[in-house]
């Protein structure tokens, strides 16, 4: 990946370009959809769909809403994104059948809490106090969804993990960016609480998930396997539920185990730089009450997981102009030459690119370069190229006719899901809301960073 110098502020107008874009589409999306459909997932032709899986983006329909008003201001959006909250997202809230609680509910819930706290919206005790019983409940529902692993011989570490809609002997990648609703109940004070009335902390269950995640969903480049390269990760685990042992790694959206889901690695590039930076605003008492390892140790693991990460996504997972394509073993990508050496081909006729990867990873890399400082340089350039090369052609969606925001992403390469357009044998020109939303954020991000705004915290 080339990395030309770039500020902050150099990317202002595209920025600015962005959100505007956003709210214009948010509000486009909501007019024509109807709820009986479902929720609208990614594009068809420029038209959202819904795919059944899982209703998991339906925070990210919303939160693209509260997000526009934070960087635009403009109170339509506020108050068409706070009443849609209110209006359909309670049922989020008690779902006990996925893993997705932090992506629709502090998409939304949290957005606003946030925005409230910063100022932005005035101030109501009772309104506040709605927003984090929420996110209470929201944390403890995804807390409950627990599977206990069981410690590598010779080691006495807990291990577990929120297990995903796959079932208990399922940990996915994904849900690294999903636990920071379990730390945010723990800070507004709330548990779950078990049998007995025993109180669990959810703070120890969501570092122990991150812990069990970077041993066995993140190679470490010791030679763990013959695939072993650092930073590589792997989409899912899979455990004997009997007794809690790993059995292999797995993909569900990926080309295999053996090779990178790119939308994978990002979400853990983001998850662990984004927990980093909680966790370091967390006392170390609250460690010992939540019997973790000291805060020292955890930190050191989550950073070093997010440098491994980041430094895969550089050196191993894009183009000269930092976009990936959807999989780092996908089969025909070596028809494509020395791909890395030059920018992405999102036309090209063998491998689709994956647009919502590179906004969900330009996050983490500027996430980890602004807790490392002046170490950090290197991430920091890196996400502002990502950032830099989204917010253009042929990635931002300019056209009124198309509903998405970043065009050229992916949902699920190996289904079949992703449109095909007449005269091109794979999937382009298309957007998903986890893109969408992801992209308005790393804006908000910039933004923020620009004009030296409160730095965008998950937290607040």
């Amino acid at each position: 990946m080339e990395m030309p110098k770039i500020t902050v502020a150099a990317l202002g107008p595209a920025v600015s370009r962005v959100i505007e874009l956003a709210g214009q589409k948010a509000i486009a999306i909501d007019r024509s959809w109807d709820p009986a459909r479902g929720t609208p997932v990614f594009t068809i032709k420029g038209k959202y769909t819904s795919r059944g899986w899982t209703e998991w983006t339906q925070g990210f329909e919303y939160g693209q809403m509260l997000l526009a008003f934070d960087g635009s201001g403009e109170k339509k959006l506020l108050e068409l994104g706070r009443k849609r909250t209110l209006e359909r997202m309670a049922p989020h809230l008690t779902h006990v059948g996925v893993h997705d609680h932090g992506f629709n509910n502090l998409s939304t819930y949290g957005n606003l809490r946030r925005l409230m706290r910063e100022g932005r919206i005035k101030h109501n005790d009772w309104e506040l106090a709605f927003y984090e019983l929420a996110i209470k409940a929201s944390g403890a529902v995804q807390g409950a969804r627990w599977s206990e692993a069981a410690a590598p011989a010779g080691t006495s570490m807990p291990l577990g993990y929120v297990y995903s809609f796959n079932g208990p002997h399922s940990l996915f990648v994904d849900t690294m960016r999903t636990i920071r609703i379990m730390g945010l109940a723990h800070q507004l004070g709330h548990v779950l609480m078990g049998e007995g009335d025993a109180r669990i902390s959810l703070l120890r269950r969501a570092v122990i998930h991150a812990l069990t995640t970077r041993r066995f969903n993140i190679f470490p480049g010791t030679g763990r396997d013959s695939y072993d390269i650092r930073g590589r990760t792997a989409h899912e685990a899979v455990f004997n539920i009997n007794n809690g042992v790993f059995r292999c790694p797995s993909s569900q959206q990926g080309y295999s185990p053996f090779s990178t889901w790119t939308r994978g690695l990002a979400w853990a590039m983001l998850g662990f730089a984004e927990e980093l930076e909680f966790l370091a605003t967390l006392d170390e008492k609250q460690f010992g009450a939540a019997g973790l390892p000291k805060k020292a140790a955890v930190l050191k693991d989550f950073l070093q997981t997010a440098i491994d990460t980041c430094d895969f996504y550089i050196d191993h997972a894009t183009a000269s102009d930092g976009i990936p394509y959807w999989d780092t073993g996908a089969p025909q990508l070596h028809k494509l030459g020395n791909w890395q050496s030059r920018p992405a081909d999102p036309f090209n006729a063998y491998e689709p690119v994956d647009s919502s990867a590179a906004a969900i990873a330009a996050q983490g890399l500027l996430r980890l370069g602004h807790y490392l400082g002046q170490r950090g340089t290197r991430y920091t350039q890196a996400g502002l190229n990502v950032a830099a090369t989204l917010f253009a052609e042929p990635y931002l969606s300019t056209s009124s006719k198309h509903q998405g925001l970043l065009l050229h992403s992916v949902y699920h390469r190996p289904n079949g899901w992703d449109h095909i357009p007449a005269g091109s044998q794979i999937p382009r020109g298309e957007s998903s809301l986890w893109g969408d939303y992801h992209g308005i954020e790393l804006a908000i991000y910039l933004q923020r960073l620009a004009a030296g705004k409160p730095y965008l915290t998950f937290f607040a």
